[in-house]
């Protein structure tokens, strides 16, 4: 399922921001959220995708790190961000394991992909990034993004199947983390989370280790 979700998302890196950001009020209400939730000094993204939230996150930290498995996504971060110093890293998420401490760890659109037996694992990896203080940053769709998915399986792993211009159908793990939720899961693994609507079917979270 991991390697067909991460065969989606390179094929789908040509179209993807035609499909999402177009519309200058989706990049100002990122601007909103990245402002509202302060990300700064050394930083480190996870599935940075094409970059939209990069640059965002570049502003404002005193450098960067951004990581995806997809080297077609990874391309079109690095056209995005020209000379801005980013330090682009290709691997997976799910065998990842960070060799640097940062103050702040940020992700978008990603915890959902992630499988909820993977969820505790992923979260350890993601406390082996941080400084004693540091904080995560995360951004997401909770459950009202249900009725815009297709899902094809809700029991065990959600899956959804998403089709592409080219008349192809994949599928790929979408959790809708509820923020109540999310912040009791979070809590249980030694974490202090904050979990708030940020608008439409997104949610933002801060969280640091107890």
């Amino acid at each position: 399922m991991l390697t067909a979700q991460l065969t989606y998302y390179r094929l789908r890196a040509d179209q993807y921001d035609q499909d999402l950001y177009q519309d200058p009020a989706v990049v100002r209400r990122f601007e909103t959220i990245v402002a509202d939730l302060a990300p700064g000094g050394r930083t480190l993204e996870l599935a940075c995708g094409t970059g939209i939230w990069t640059g965002l996150l570049a502003a404002r930290a005193s450098s960067l790190t951004a990581v995806d498995g997809s080297p077609e996504m990874l391309a079109r971060a690095r056209q995005r961000l020209g000379t801005t110093p980013v330090n682009f890293v290709e691997a997976d998420l799910f065998h990842w394991r960070p060799e640097a401490l940062y103050d702040t760890v940020f992700f978008a659109f990603w915890l959902s992909h992630v499988p909820p037996g993977r969820f505790e694992t992923f979260w350890r990896m993601v406390s082996q990034a941080l400084v004693p203080d540091g904080r995560v940053l995360f951004v997401d769709t909770g459950p009202e993004e249900a009725g815009v998915e297709n899902f094809v399986q809700t029991v065990g792993i959600p899956i959804v199947e998403r089709p592409l211009r080219d008349g192809s159908s994949h599928r790929v793990v979408k959790v809708l983390h509820a923020p109540e939720d999310l912040e009791v899961r979070l809590a249980a693994l030694g974490w202090d989370a904050e979990v708030k609507p940020a608008g439409g079917t997104l949610f933002a979270g801060r969280a640091a280790r107890r």
